[in-house]
This record gives C-alpha cells, structure tokens and sequence, in this order.
C-alpha cells in the first residue's frame, strides 16, 4: 500500500475514555488527539497485511490491515484502518495476532465519500478480502486430486471422506469468501454449476449473472459438501435435491443464504439465494410506486376482507411487496397469518408457517388451517394451484383479506390465469379487490450517468410517443458499477382496482382484452410507469422494454 506517512498517536493513548460517541464524535477525537484518517476507496491493501488478519476478525471487529512495515531496526508495524481507533477490544485482537512478530499496530480511522466509517470499512472488506478468492483459487492448482468423488466406495466411507474434505481450511476459506465476495458484490444469488471439466461459479447481481474466478474441477465434492453441511444438509444424499439454510456473518452485517441442490450428469448444481433481512423492513412508500398507484394499493389493503393479488414472473420482487404490505397492515389488533415455501424472512407479532410437503403441509391443507386460527389478515406466498385459489378465495368471501402472489406476464392476466385454474368467475368477480403487477428494472449508476438519446425503435416498440423535452441517460460504467452501468434495482408497476363495470365482465368469462377496455382514464400501463422514471434518469427505455415486452 503506498500512502503518505501519516500522523499518529501512541496507540496505547487511543484506550483511554472520552465523553462522545457515534461517527461524528470519533471523528473529532482522532483530530484531536493526531489520527490519521485514510479513503478507503483510494487505497489498496497489501496481501501481506491483509494474510495477518482472518476476514471473520476483520469483519467482526470493522477493521481493514493496510500495510505490513518493516523497519530498518526489525520491527514491525501493522497498519490497520478501524470505524472507530478507540475500539479497545479490536486493538487488542490485533496486537495479539501480531505480537509473535514483534509487531505494533498503528491504528487509521476509515473513510469513504458519503458513508460513515462503518460503511466504508464494510465495502472495503467485501473488496478486499473478496479479491483474494482468485488468489486463493490460484493457489490451490493441483491440490486435491484425490479428492475426486470415489464411485465404490462404502456409503459410510464416502461419508467421513466428504466431511473430512469439507474441514479442509483452504476448502472453508474458500467457501467463504465466495459468500463474503457475493455479498459484497450485491449479488442475489450465487451458482455452483459442475460441467464435465469444470465447475462454474457465478454471480447474479441486479438480474443478470456473471462469472466468477472457477476453482479447480478436483475440488467440486469438497465445496459442495462444504454447502451442504454449512446448510444443515445430509452430504451422503447426492441424487435427490435438497433444500437447506444458512446463517452467515458478512462485512455488511448478518445475512441468511438459502441453499438448494439438484444433482445433475456430472454432480450436484447448487444455488444459493442471499436474503437482504432489510428487506423485510421496508414499507410501501419505498417500493417506488407513483403517488397515484401507491394511494390506490394501500386502499385495497385497508378493506376489512377481500383478495389483493401481485403478478410478476420468478425474481420481480413480488416477495418484498408482499412483506411491504405486512409492514402496512400490522397492529396488535389484528391477528395476521402468512403461509409460505419457504418463510424467508421472520417478521414480528407475524405468525408464519412454512409449507412442508414432505410432511402434508401445503399450501392448500395450511390455508384450511389458518382459518380455524380464527385470522383477520391472511397472506398466501403463492397461489399455485386451483385447490389454493379456490380456498383463498372463498377465504376471502368470508370476511378476512387475503394477499398473494400469481404467476403472470400481467395483471389483467390473472383473471384468465384463476379461471384456468378451474375457479369460478363468479367467485373471482365477488372476491378480487385490485391486481398489480411488477417488474425489477435496473438503477443507473449515478457515478458515471450520461445524457444519451434513446433508440427510437426502443421507443416505438415500448408504443409511448416521445414527449419534448424528455432526457434520457445511459451508464457509461465505471469501478463503483463494476463497469456494468448499473447499481441495484428497483420496481416499475401497474395497479388495476376491480370495479364494478370489470366485475361484470369476469363473470361472463370475457377475454383479457375487453377486460382491458373496462378500464377508466385513471388506469397506467407498466411501461408509462417505466417510460417515466427513464425519462428521470433513474434507468434506460432498454431496460424497461426488456422487461416489459412479452
């Protein structure tokens, strides 16, 4: 690491009590007593420092080594970049870890633009230690050959072989910072994919994948097992797909990793799905709805009984809609249920039960359960099938609301979508309340965002006339974007209330398009909510036909 010598104390001076505490008082008190401060998003860490340091310390004690200095008499010093240089306990980690060499800690406080020195030190971490995965990788080359799955040999065996080759510490090294690199890529799952000559490892971040530094083929049993018994998971078992979870401590903080196996001709594909906690916190004004849609949503929410259905295919952020509303709906008065496969994230006076088919518990048999719970609010994960629909529904008919989720390109789609299930239009006309329907569209990079005039064919096929004046942008990429243009996601949207003019026209079965035509002036199509927030620079017209055309 190459910076300017700073100014320092005596670290053992940092130990001693101050009044003042949050980011702004610390802060102040390295000023005061000559600490010097480092940009972490200016300043690489050595290998060396970062070798002295497991990530789990790292991690659990915000602090990134920077330098590992030799002098000229034989000492050593460690540099290590902290949220806070007066934390006592992190200091004291480190001299430890040190100490053998003789060596010192010279502690920097953590900086970044716009964020806190927690922030910063958590992002710079996921980089840091992240980036070590291909070194990693590149030093187990040849390690392992024996570890090819042995085809004879005796179950029990195979076993305790595959234990033993997941405790390997260079195997758990590397599965973690697999997990602690994903993490901090933002990425929402993580693919291991056996082919025949080697094993894939991808990232999907903002909806698309990308791929990652391969480790060896000869270490594909060791990883997966790895997964499997990180995720609670029977590692003998490799031709039945399996379900497990994990709990894992990443530089951002906690984060719960669903795992899923499915064994394929040349070993067992695992996905593993990175569930945000925050995201079970957010509310409805933060989903990005426009003000008119969003009045209109919540309406429906706030009757005492009827069914609210989201619409979207597999990764539009239906999930986190449907929390959103638990988040809207909850008081201590009401007694509120939720159904779902799996229960991703736990909520609060919630009581949620997780589908279990291997046991009998599906959606449809906990449904009629949930109605002897005598519940005022139901929340269904998902209607799969037309036993659960038609259950839903009449639970709706008797006076409790029920939200859920269905699986359509549209929201006048579900309508078809419950009939063809075998659910009786009447039924449906009586009971349905409001559809939306979403997609995740991805977020300019505000770094490195530039004016660019949309693709008129684009236009054309989205069917929106360009109005004057509209700007439009494009990402050019750059480090903070990973070079894609693009950093996060967010939801574009369309509601339909149920009126009455449209109730009579499901109850003659009519087709999506004169439904469409039952619609008032009021009503906006996904892609003018799309067409909108491009127009203000938040994503590209591509990007919204991508997601909105078929």
């Amino acid at each position: 690491m190459s910076t300017s010598p700073p100014t320092t104390a005596d670290p053992a001076s940092l130990n001693t009590p101050e009044n003042g505490s949050g980011a702004g008082a610390v802060v102040a008190r390295c000023a005061a007593r000559g600490v010097a401060a480092v940009d972490l998003t200016q300043t690489t860490p050595d290998a060396e420092a970062l070798g002295r340091v497991p990530v789990e310390v790292a991690t659990r004690h915000r602090l990134l080594p920077l330098a590992w200095e030799a002098g000229a008499d034989g000492s050593n010093t460690l540099v290590v970049a902290l949220a806070d240089p007066f934390d006592r306990a992190a200091l004291a980690v480190v001299r430890m870890l040190v100490s053998g060499e003789g060596g010192v800690v010279q502690p920097r406080l953590a900086t970044a633009p716009e964020v806190d020195p927690a922030e910063a030190v958590a992002e710079a971490i996921g980089r840091a230690y992240g980036s070590n995965v291909t070194r990693l990788i590149g030093s187990m080359e040849g390690e392992g050959d024996e570890l090819v799955e042995g085809g004879d040999a005796a179950p029990v065996d195979l076993t305790q072989h595959l234990q033993a080759l997941a405790g390997e510490p260079t195997v758990v090294n590397l599965v973690d910072l697999i997990i602690h690199e994903a993490v901090a890529a933002r990425a929402s799952d993580i693919h291991v994919e056996p082919f025949e000559k080697d094993l894939k490892i991808k990232f999907r971040v903002d909806g698309v994948l990308h791929d990652q530094s391969p480790p060896p083929k000869n270490l594909q049993p060791a990883i997966v097992s790895r997964l499997k018994i990180m995720g609670g998971m029977n590692i003998a078992e490799r031709f039945v797909p399996q379900d497990g979870h994990i709990g894992f401590q990443s530089a951002k903080g906690p984060v719960d990793l669903r795992v899923a196996t499915v064994p394929t001709v040349y070993g067992e594909s695992v996905v593993l799905r990175i569930l945000d906690r925050a995201a079970a916190l957010i509310g409805l004004d933060q989903l990005g709805m426009p003000e008119a849609q969003l009045e209109a949503y919540q309406a429906q929410l706030d009757q005492p009984h009827g069914i609210v259905l989201v619409t979207g295919p597999t990764g539009s952020g239906k999930t986190t809609t449907l929390y959103a509303s638990l988040n809207h709906l909850y008081s201590p008065e009401l007694k509120i249920l939720t159904i779902e496969d799996p229960v991703e994230y736990r909520l609060n006076g919630v009581n949620q039960i997780p589908v279990n088919v291997k046991r009998g518990l599906g959606f449809a048999d906990g449904l009629r359960a949930i109605l002897r719970q005598d519940p005022d609010v139901v929340m269904v994960g998902e209607v799969r099938d037309g036993e659960t629909a038609d259950i839903a529904i009449r639970t709706a008919l008797t006076g409790h609301l029920v939200f859920s989720t269905l699986h359509t390109n549209d929201a006048l789609g579900a309508v078809a979508r419950l009939i063809d299930m075998g659910v009786e239009p009447f039924l449906i006309a009586s009971s349905l309340r409001a559809i939306m329907a979403q997609r995740l569209v991805r977020r300019l990079c505000t770094q490195c965002r530039r004016e660019a005039a949309p693709d008129p064919e684009v236009v054309r096929r989205l069917g929106h006339r360009m109005s004057e004046g509209d700007t439009f942008y494009e990402g050019a990429g750059c480090r903070a974007c990973r070079n894609t243009g693009f950093t996060g996601r967010f939801g574009i949207f369309e509601v339909v209330t149920v009126t009455d003019a449209m109730r009579e026209a499901v109850t003659r079965r009519a087709s999506v398009g004169e439904l469409a035509q039952t619609l008032d002036d009021t009503h906006e199509p996904m892609f003018e909510d799309g067409y909108r927030k491009a127009a203000a620079g938040l994503t590209t017209l591509g990007e919204v036909l991508r997601v909105c055309s078929g």
